[in-house]
């Protein structure tokens, strides 16, 4: 008589996701009938013949009231201090692992961090799977308070303070993160699934997945061998002799396998009613160029297909690398991670989505900026504009196009609206300040000679006008293109930085 048991992401101080029908799942005995109540509410599964149910509460509004969530089978479990609000997911690599005590003015930012509208939970160690689990390996829902932040995603406190702040809205931050990892092993098989020019990547992870064809045949394969070493292992026992190792479970285990992170630290959360995740990522990568952004496809569509929210979409946040290294100064640009992160500027091209643009806070000797508070600021920009429905810009300058205008080149941007302007070189928290007069700079214009050069560029209203003395028939402009676009100082009115481009494909 097994007792009814919940995943770890339920727990005492939970949040559940306000706006949709919020599943409440777990295991009981076949057969067995659970009832979950919460907030007046009151749903009843069935358990099926693997032990498994799930619920769906009736749409929920956001609330600061202190609920119990009870479920009841042959048991019964209370969790107490529940809120609604929205949820997020705050995944990627070291700079979203990146802790709020290691951030500039941290003694300040962690003391201050008493909020117990925003909820905590973090996917703790660092695991990998060759199979998707169904739990998490760990983990419980905390109040915000200097003791739980001081150790928790920086990028993602700080989006949940700032969100919380302007909008009252309680908020849940799901951390599941690990430095150094690549976007592969984040990635469900699905994902990989669906994008055509990652059709390799599918095959390789198909071979080993159980609800394939081919990954059935592979674990039929695997089980002959298992009973084969099982039978000549008892045989090995009664005679007294020493035994073999038994096979290894076929699948990806390595943390840069595709799907293999994913397995352990994402699925078990799966479907967790979410607003959306939040993606700091791409060092690891950074030596791609598009192929990046067929993987950010793969992950996003990917994530949101496992987690099955219909037309409640699943927001998808993520970070523009920074700029770090020594300068370029070859205006032809194009080294380190400048492909990288236009591959990040397309994947704007996916639904729902926004991008941090943070080239302006990066340093050249440190791959981990410390100023995580304008990244997180930077990303709550583009929540309050599409889950609070405010009227504000949420980013800096994106590219849009060219225009040839005689010997000159005219660039026009998306958020650009209510005038650009030249930015002072920012300084450490302080809001970036507005020059006067000031030269745009790191432009670079070429003709149809493909030999690029400094350019001149002037703002003109919501665009600017670049052009060269030594390019009399321009073609193609290059803005901020390399690892380190230091000096890069177009900004719009709001003070954020506009984002690297290029209009050339060269």
């Amino acid at each position: 008589m097994a007792n009814v048991r919940l995943p770890k992401i339920f727990s005492n101080h939970m949040l559940l996701q306000r706006g949709l029908e919020a599943p409440v799942w777990g295991w009981a005995d076949a057969g067995e009938e659970v009832t979950v109540q919460f907030a007046g509410q009151s749903k009843t599964a069935t358990a099926d013949a693997n032990g498994s149910w799930i619920v769906r509460l009736s749409s929920l509004e956001a609330s600061d009231e202190r609920r119990d969530l009870v479920v009841k089978g042959k048991n019964t479990i209370t969790l107490s201090d529940v809120l609604v609000g929205d949820v997020w997911i705050c995944s990627g690599q070291s700079n979203m692992e990146w802790s709020t005590n290691s951030v500039i003015d941290a003694g300040t930012e962690v003391s201050r961090a008493n909020y117990p509208e925003i909820r905590l939970f973090d996917v703790p160690g660092h695991t990998t799977s060759a199979t998707a689990q169904s739990d998490v390996p760990g983990g419980s829902w905390q109040h915000c308070t200097p003791q739980s932040v001081a150790g928790f995603s920086a990028v993602g406190y700080f989006f949940g303070r700032h969100f919380h702040r302007e909008t009252g809205v309680p908020v849940g931050l799901i951390g599941t993160n690990w430095g150094g990892t690549r976007i592969e092993p984040w990635t469900p098989p699905v994902g990989f699934r669906s994008v055509p020019e990652l059709k390799a990547i599918a095959d390789q992870v198909d071979r080993f997945d159980p609800t394939t064809e081919a990954g059935k045949a592979t674990w039929e394969v695997h089980l002959k061998n298992v009973e084969a070493w099982i039978a000549k292992t008892r045989s090995a026992l009664a005679a007294g002799n020493g035994v073999s190792n038994a096979p290894q479970t076929p699948g990806f285990t390595g943390g840069g396998d595709p799907t293999a992170i994913y397995n352990s630290m994402v699925h078990g959360l799966v479907p967790y009613g979410v607003r959306g995740a939040l993606w700091y990522q791409g060092e690891s990568n950074g030596s791609e160029g598009v192929s990046y952004f067929h993987k950010m496809q793969a992950l996003i569509e990917g994530w949101r297909k496992v987690w099955g929210q219909g037309d409640f979409p699943l927001y998808f946040y993520f970070v523009q690398l920074a700029d770090f290294q020594q300068p370029n100064d070859n205006p032809a640009g194009g080294d380190g991670w400048a492909r990288l992160r236009e591959a990040q500027l397309q994947s704007l091209t996916i639904p729902h989505t926004g991008m941090a643009v943070i080239t302006d806070i990066g340093a050249a000797n440190d791959i981990h900026p410390r100023n995580k508070q304008d990244v997180g600021y930077r990303l709550a920009l583009w929540a309050l504009r599409d889950v609070a429905k405010k009227d504000i810009v949420p980013s800096g300058p994106l590219f849009k196009g060219i225009k040839v205008e005689g010997s000159a080149i005219r660039v026009h941007f998306d958020h650009a609206a209510n005038g650009l302007i030249v930015g002072a070189r920012k300084n450490g928290l302080e809001p970036t300040p507005e020059v006067k007069d000031g030269t745009l700079k790191r432009f670079a214009i070429a003709g149809e000679d493909k030999q690029w050069h400094w350019a001149d560029a002037k703002i003109d209203g919501d665009t600017v006008v670049v052009s060269s003395n030594e390019v009399p028939k321009p073609v193609a402009v290059r803005y901020g293109y390399t690892m380190n676009p230091e000096g890069a100082n177009l900004y719009n009115k709001e003070g954020l930085p506009a984002s690297p481009f290029r209009s050339d494909d060269w």
